[in-house]
């Protein structure tokens, strides 16, 4: 046993939510005074689990509760956190549903808001055939849209 700091994780759960066109639901934001395209969610908080950490982050995200949740990958490789000095971060995607009616608006277009404040965001459909990994802006979500991309012609 070494006496080394002690190791720091941040951990972010995501929702891959898919409609019956076939298309991914993406979240585009302004947090921390940057532009960003990800994927719906956020950070665990401590004593939670993560399934609930995703069911609170989409009713404050979009005052949407969601269903037919389903793991489908956790970060398998090192990723450090792009926020935190000496953090690493793991990210967990589970593949969900919307309930009905859809309660937010739906964007047809990026970055759907009117200024840069910190918080603002807006949401947008997008088919999964044409997701761009360069249309992400973290490196754990590019690659999620390509396995996504994969899991779904493996099912056609």
């Amino acid at each position: 046993m070494t006496n080394a700091n002690p190791s720091r994780f941040t951990i972010r759960v995501y929702a891959l939510i898919l409609n019956d066109k076939k298309e991914v639901l993406l979240t585009d934001e302004f947090q921390l005074n940057m532009k960003m395209t990800k994927f719906p969610g956020g950070g665990l908080d401590f004593g939670e689990g993560t399934i609930d950490c995703l069911k609170r982050e989409l009713l404050e995200e979009c005052n949407q509760e969601i269903t037919a949740i389903q793991h489908f990958y956790t970060t398998d490789f090192y990723q450090k956190a792009l926020f935190w000095d000496e953090y690493q971060l793991i990210s967990i995607y589970y593949l969900a549903r919307l309930k009905d009616p859809i309660q937010f608006r739906i964007s047809d277009r990026p970055f759907d808001f009117t200024e840069l404040i910190n918080g603002n965001q807006s949401f947008r459909w997008v088919s999964v055939e044409k997701l761009n990994s360069e249309d992400f802006t973290f490196p754990i979500d590019k690659h999620v849209a390509h396995l996504l991309k994969e899991y779904i012609n493996g099912k056609n």
